[in-house]
């Protein structure tokens, strides 16, 4: 609407020689200061589209190069308010009769309100020296504003009946009616002979200057016009003559329609190019109609400066997501403190955008997170494929990650050191480095070899993600006491951990129970895996209890290592490797009781019962068939005494180890006689995965030291000790992780080391290390870890 408004008040600039502005009130708005500058600059950039269209008029060359046939004069009319009422004899209300003035109230006012007009027009270069380069004019010796004594209800139409008086001749001053120009001078004698009598004597019977009716006004501007004189408005040293046309009622009527078409209708095919582009021009007004919309862009456009500062101020050179996110948070707490109105919302957007183009222009730091949790250091950058070299001049470039942290870690059998990279994926943490290591220590050794993916096909393909099921809270529970229940069960031949004189002992059943129904063999646990592996399909994680059945990774994250036979350990002197810790080096023993046939006569014995009368009470005797304890009787029995090392050796990130002889203790062997304590505790209880390192750093982060290798020494006795190692490296839900042979049956008479992986993984990501807040509890190796059973004897 107000841009229709601004087209209707150009046509009128752009036909009319005099323009009359009426105010409701005895103020000026201004206000229209901004609509004339508005109308100004809109009649500049439409020039040579009016001149387009009023080419073929029958006007003078000024009018066609003006686009108008004078500069128009603008004309201001005031009403009075009730405020202000000017007595009927032309006094001040309230004044002094006695003492006169020249002019009266709104005469004065009349002069103030022309000052202030022109002052701010002048200020605002609506108008200049020139009159020709202006809008409109106001005459620099003639009145322009005229003040109505009285607020009529409506002004437009008492200034039309006035102008329609004007125009008509009464009959007595006519009563022949006369043509041409005869009648054109009866009209201005009879439109002065009003204004004959006192009202133009000048001076009123006070002294004070009478005021001038609104028809007196208004008729020495248009006399001017009738008389062809035109308007001389322009000032100045060297003041430039204004052209000025009065046309026939025909050539106006021509040029008025053609320009109505172009700026109003557009309704002439002939002129429909030209108000079209008219059209297109109009955008000009928007930044003077619309206030409200430039003061908020130009708040906004400053505003945004400062929210750029804010975003980047304290900023490293590559930063993360996060970093980003904080960072343009506080730009843009910083642009709403400035930013105002209906712009703030799009600038607001344009402050995203910035702020993106800028972190993703070489700003930003690869995402990419390390299995110990740290962020890849470098900017955003590809991995290099299979055989490719990196290329740093690359866009983006091509580059490993890298963390720059630093570790030092031991080999598979433990007996060998290196530094080691913080790594990014599965593969380099459990197996490529340790890979590294076997060709300088423990490459020759005897191993037992876990199953890995055999494929068929030259190129596999790793298994679909398929949702399994994570293992709840409760289901680990029945799974931990499923296994402790297996482990402890006398119908399988296996350890009962007891004690017996003050040592840790267990007690073994017989070779043979005779026919006794438990001789029977017992089924077998049934496999974690109940098919054959698939040859085309690969596990792309580690074995877990949630993975998918019949799959196996690509490698290996556990080693299991024979070290020597049992005699290559030592129990006075420890473990011979570097980075223990001084007196946590040995191994803790678990001793245990062989119960065996009675000695007398070689020959077929009756069986023993396998009862439990047959096992006997901690620090009680046997008591034979007639009572007597002790001595050489018929049923005297011997007991065999077995004795098997463990040791759960932990180790930190600067390759400090030690072996724990309790979840929360360290073995310490003040004398040459070895460990003291034994390892049922260990055995029976959850041992932690990750513990406090003994030797912490000088920095507030607590240092933690994780379960790494399990050390046993398996005596050269008729035993059978069965590994079934079982971790749980989170908080529930958690899967648990298992090597990919579940349960390992350990030869006697060897010195077997298992080495657990550096870092668990599922298919849908790392399980990271605990943190400085989160409880050590629920990072454990389940109980259960060793089983211990009797040999089956050799066939007769």
């Amino acid at each position: 609407l107000d841009r229709q408004h601004c087209l209707h008040l150009l046509y009128m600039f752009s036909v009319c020689h005099v323009l009359l502005l009426v105010h409701p009130s005895q103020t000026f708005d201004v206000t229209y200061d901004k609509l004339f500058r508005a109308l100004d600059a809109l009649r500049q950039k439409v020039l040579p589209l009016i001149r387009a269209a009023i080419k073929d008029c029958p006007v003078s060359k000024e009018w066609k190069l003006n686009c108008r046939p004078c500069p128009p004069r603008l004309l201001f009319v005031f009403q009075m308010t009730a405020t202000l009422k000017v007595s009927a004899n032309g006094f001040e209300s309230g004044g002094n009769p006695d003492k006169p003035k020249k002019h009266s109230p709104r005469r004065r006012l009349q002069h103030a309100l022309e000052d202030q007009i022109y002052r701010i027009f002048r200020k605002s270069r609506v108008l200049t020296n020139q009159s020709s380069n202006c809008l409109f004019t106001v005459p620099a010796n003639q009145a322009f504003v005229y003040v109505m004594p009285t607020a009529d209800k409506d002004p437009v139409g008492t200034l039309l009946s006035q102008l329609q008086s004007n125009c008509m001749l009464s009959e007595q001053d006519s009563p022949v009616s006369v043509s041409g120009p005869r009648r054109y001078q009866q009209m201005r004698r009879s439109a002065r002979q009003p204004c004959s009598g006192g009202e133009l004597s000048g001076l009123s019977l006070g002294g004070q200057l009478v005021d001038c009716s609104l028809r007196e006004f208004l008729w020495q501007h248009v006399e001017l016009v009738l008389t062809k004189k035109g308007f001389d408005d322009s000032v100045g040293r060297n003041p430039q003559p204004s052209h000025f046309e009065l046309p026939t009622y025909t050539k106006w009527i021509q040029v008025s329609s053609r320009l109505y078409q172009v700026l109003i209708t557009n309704t002439d095919e002939e002129l429909a190019e030209l108000a079209t582009k008219v059209q297109s021009q109009v955008k000009v007004l928007d930044g003077f109609l619309d206030a409200d919309t430039k003061f908020s862009e130009n708040r906004c456009q400053k505003a945004l400066p400062l929210a750029h500062s804010a975003y980047q101020s304290n900023l490293p050179h590559n930063y993360t997501t996060t970093v980003h996110k904080n960072q343009l948070a506080q730009a843009l707490r910083v642009y709403s403190q400035h930013a105002r109105g209906v712009a703030f919302q799009r600038y607001a957007l344009q402050l995203h955008e910035d702020c993106y183009k800028f972190w993703s222009n070489g700003h930003q730091l690869c995402e990419e997170r390390s299995l110990t949790d740290q962020h890849c250091v470098h900017k955003f950058h590809l991995l290099p494929q299979p055989g490719e070299k990196a290329d740093l001049d690359h866009n983006p470039p091509i580059m490993n990650h890298n963390s720059r942290g630093r570790s030092t870690s031991s080999c598979n059998c433990g007996r060998k050191q290196a530094p080691r990279e913080d790594p990014f994926d599965i593969q380099s943490a459990n197996y490529d480095f340790y890979q590294m290591l076997e060709e300088k220590c423990c490459g020759k050794l005897e191993r037992i070899e876990f199953p890995v993916f055999q494929p068929s096909t030259p190129d596999p393909a790793p298994a679909s993600n398929q949702t399994q099921r994570l293992p709840s809270e409760t289901d680990t529970e029945r799974q931990k006491e499923a296994s402790t229940a297996q482990s402890h069960t006398p119908g399988e031949t296996s350890l009962s951990l007891a004690l017996s004189l003050g040592q840790s002992t267990d007690s073994l059943e017989p070779y043979g129970d005779g026919d006794a129904p438990e001789n029977q063999v017992q089924p077998k646990r049934p496999s974690l895996v109940d098919r054959q592996p698939s040859t085309v399909e690969y596990l792309p994680g580690m074995m877990h209890s949630s993975c998918p059945k019949g799959l196996l990774p690509k490698f290996s994250s556990w080693s299991l290592i024979k070290l020597g036979q049992a005699k290559s350990y030592n129990c006075h002197t420890g473990l011979e490797q570097p980075g223990f810790l001084p007196g946590s080096s040995f191994l803790l023993p678990w001793d245990l009781v062989i119960r065996s046939r009675s000695v007398e006569d070689a020959g077929v014995m009756e069986p023993l019962d396998g009862g439990a009368s047959s096992w006997p009470a901690p620090n009680k005797s046997l008591v034979g068939k007639r009572g007597s304890t002790g001595g050489l009787g018929r049923s005297r029995r011997r007991d065999d005494m077995a004795r098997v090392f463990v040791g759960f050796e932990y180790e930190d990130s600067r390759g400090r180890r030690f072996i724990s002889c309790g979840p929360d203790k360290i073995v310490k062997a003040l004398g040459p006689g070895g460990a003291k304590d034994p390892a049922t505790r260990v055995l029976n209880t959850d041992m932690p995965l990750y513990v406090p390192s003994p030797s912490q750093g000088r920095g507030l982060k607590p240092h933690f030291a994780q379960l790494t290798r399990l050390f046993i020494v398996v005596p050269d006795t008729p035993l059978e000790i069965t590994l079934n190692p079982q971790v749980q490296p989170g908080l529930p839900p958690c899967p648990i992780f298992h090597p990919e042979q579940p349960e390992v049956v350990l030869p006697p008479d060897s010195f077997w080391v298992l080495r657990f992986p550096y870092s668990y993984a599922t298919e849908r990501g790392p399980l990271f290390p605990p943190k400085e807040n989160q409880p050590l509890n629920n990072y454990k190796v389940l109980r259960g870890i060793l089983r211990a059973s009797t040999a089956n004897p050799p066939p007769q």
